[in-house]
């Protein structure tokens, strides 16, 4: 799986206007294994991104952002290269910061399929207002 890695080790141009879940790519769970986890242990990834930017989509201005992404994984990890290229493609991209977050949240359950995941926005205040969207996602029994 990792020689099938597009972006970790290679110089690729990145787009800065159109945010693509295809970008993100995923690594196996070194520590997922069912059948030897007899103590039912889990763990949780947590992820700091304080370079994100986007759009305003009214105003045209630059919105800033530190996005915190944490998840109990599966089998399935982010490759940290990938996100912070996804997480770049946001930096032209009109978009309120609950959409960015939840779009976030959306491709990231998509790719991972995780037991649990929560996405936070914390975006510079603007105006004197502070918003920091949450996005939350929990697996259910399927």
């Amino acid at each position: 799986m990792m020689q099938e890695l597009k972006h970790l080790g290679n110089k690729s141009e990145i787009r800065y206007d159109s945010p693509d879940a295809a970008t993100l790519e995923a690594v196996p769970n070194p520590f997922h294994n069912p059948s030897e986890n007899r103590n039912n242990v889990t763990g949780t990834v947590a992820i700091s991104a304080n370079e994100f930017t986007s759009l305003c989509p009214i105003t045209g201005q630059p919105d800033f952002a530190t996005i915190e992404i944490e998840y109990i994984p599966r089998a399935l990890l982010v490759e940290s290269k990938s996100l912070k290229i996804y997480l770049g493609q946001f930096r032209q991209q009109g978009e309120f910061h609950e959409a960015c977050i939840n779009r976030i949240a959306n491709d990231l359950v998509n790719l991972l399929d995780p037991e649990w995941l929560r996405v936070v926005g914390k975006f510079t205040p603007r105006g004197g207002i502070a918003i920091h969207p949450r996005a939350e996602y929990k697996r259910t029994a399927k």
